[in-house]
C-alpha cells in the first residue's frame, strides 16, 4: 500500500472515532465525517441544536498534500496529532498548518 493510501484510511480511521466519540457527549449536536478523497479533505462537522444555540464548526480538519498529513484545524482536547504518532505517521510527515510557516520550523513536525 502506498504512503497516500495508508495516511488516507489512518485519517478516515482516527476521524471516525473522533466523531462517534462527539456523539457520546449529551450536548445535542451530531457528528458526521467529511471526506474528499480526490481533494485531500477530511473533516468532523459537529452540527445542530442545543436548546436555543445553533452550532455549524469543524473541530477537526486535515489535509492530505503528497505524503504530508496536514493538520488544518484541531479543537480537540487530546490533539488529534497525538492520534496520528500514535498509528505510526512520523512527525517528518505530518505539517501543523495552523501554525504560521516561520513557525514551523521550531515546532519539531514537518514545515512543508
Amino acid at each position: 500500500m502506498d504512503t497516500q493510501s495508508k495516511y488516507r484510511s489512518i485519517i478516515k480511521n482516527i476521524l471516525k472515532n473522533h466523531a462517534d466519540y462527539r456523539a457520546t457527549l449529551p450536548d445535542g449536536y451530531t457528528s458526521q465525517v467529511i471526506f474528499d478523497d480526490e481533494r485531500g479533505q477530511y473533516l468532523v462537522l459537529d452540527i445542530g441544536w442545543n436548546g436555543d444555540k445553533y452550532l455549524h464548526a469543524t473541530p477537526i480538519h486535515l489535509s492530505l498534500i503528497g505524503d504530508k498529513v496536514w493538520v488544518q484545524y484541531d479543537d480537540t482536547e487530546e490533539g488529534v496529532v497525538t492520534d496520528l504518532m500514535e498509528v505510526g505517521i512520523p512527525r517528518e510527515s505530518i505539517v501543523l498548518g495552523f501554525r504560521h510557516p516561520k513557525v514551523r520550523q521550531h515546532t519539531g513536525f514537518a514545515v512543508a
